[in-house]
């Protein structure tokens, strides 16, 4: 499955986050994603990018900033000097959606 050739859908609340057998099933697209629980006891997706210095970490949030306004979807990002850390899940439903691990895709896309 290519999920990056996916379009992101906006979500509205209306759905049901993912179970953990839908998780498994689309992490197996992946690469090097972690699934987490966060602190409302929501799935979300989670990885950790290694650079060499503190500029390619920057250039590389740049590009996973121009895919969420793209995508209309967005990480919570964080970085510093010879990291990146994304954080991926769908705040309206406070878990995972197909729209989450569509995004966590694209950033594989990303070379790094």
């Amino acid at each position: 499955m290519k999920l990056h050739q996916k379009k992101c859908v906006p979500c509205r609340g209306d759905i049901p986050p993912f179970t953990r057998e839908q998780i498994d099933e689309y992490l197996k697209y992946l690469t090097d994603w972690k699934v987490q629980i966060n602190e409302k006891k929501a799935f979300y997706l989670s990885r950790v990018y290694k650079f060499s210095d503190f500029e390619k970490s920057l250039g590389f949030i740049n590009k996973v900033s121009n895919i969420a306004e793209e995508e209309g979807h967005h990480p919570d990002l964080k970085f510093g000097w010879g990291y990146a850390e994304v954080n991926i899940l769908t705040h309206a439903i406070n878990g995972l959606s197909l729209s989450d691990f569509i995004l966590a895709s694209k950033i594989d896309m990303i070379s790094v």
